[in-house]
This record gives structure tokens, sequence and C-alpha cells, in this order.
């Protein structure tokens, strides 16, 4: 069953308990062919989605900035470190550095981004499931089933690849 985000909120809502059992299974377990599994899964998803079409995740979420994502943001819009701070950023509780506010203040009304070529290192690894040491990203990818259809497919397929 493949997804859009007209169903996300609800499928995502019953599947939370049921993909939280099985990540927690998948920690314990950890398949040796997970991260190859993970990339394949993504890779087909991915032929399948177009995220210009969604912007769910830019619409919803923060990225966290890094320092250099800071520096290297301020230099193509050619403001300070500081100012580029003061005008689009905060710090969370956890202490990261993200958006003042939602949607994303870089997000165009045709869910493209004004700052693509030198967006955050966070946006340009999003959604994380085709990166190494997946295991390490499970409660990451179980908040982000909330925020991406193409994540929630994702999962709702390692689940048939890797039955626990």
């Amino acid at each position: 069953m493949r997804i859009n985000l007209d169903q996300l909120e609800e499928k995502s809502a019953e599947k939370k308990q049921e993909n939280k059992k099985y990540f927690s299974k998948l920690k314990k377990k950890k398949p040796k062919n997970l991260d190859v599994v993970m990339q394949k899964l993504h890779k087909e998803e991915f032929e399948r989605t177009d995220c210009l079409t969604c912007a769910n995740c830019c619409k919803t979420t923060s990225p966290i900035f890094t320092d250099k994502d800071i520096k290297r943001i301020s230099k193509y819009l050619r403001i300070k470190e500081l100012q580029f701070f003061e005008q689009y950023l905060r710090y969370d509780e956890d202490d990261f550095m993200v958006l003042k506010e939602v949607p994303c203040t870089f997000l165009d009304t045709d869910n493209t981004c004004f700052i693509y070529d030198v967006r955050p290192k966070a946006c340009r690894e999003y959604p994380h499931t085709d990166r190494k040491k997946f295991i390490q990203l499970t409660q990451l990818t179980l908040n982000n089933t909330e925020v991406c259809p193409a994540v929630f497919n994702i999962v709702e397929e390692l689940k048939k690849k890797i039955p626990l």
C-alpha cells in the first residue's frame, strides 16, 4: 500500500505502535544487510516520488542548522552570519539551531527552495533513509513517517523485506 500526503496523518497514526515495535526488534537483531536494503528501498521510492509535489517536510518541520550551514547560506545571501541567525533562527529545547518559524522561510510557492544550492546539510540528506548505519536512525525515521509519505512507504516495504 503506497500512501500520499492526504492519507499520511491517519495512516502514520495507525501504524505508529507497530512501527515502534518493529524498529525496537530491528535494533536488537541488527541485520547485516540493513543498509543495502534501505538504500535499495530509498532508490526505488524516489524513482516514483517527486518531492516538489509535496514539500511537507519544508512546510511542517525545521532542519537543524550547523555553523557550516550558516556560514555557507549567509555568504550566499550576502549577509553577516549574526544577521542570518537573528533574522531566521532560534535555539530549540535541545539547543539546536532551527528556523524561527515554519513553513520554511526559503520555500517558494511552487515548493522549490530559494537557497537550494546552499541548503542545510539536514535538507540535503533528508529523509535520511539511504544513510549508512541506518540502525542509528530508527527514531528519526519513525518520526519522519509522520512527515514524509515516501518514508512511510519505505518503512512499509522494509517490514516486508526484513520481517521480524
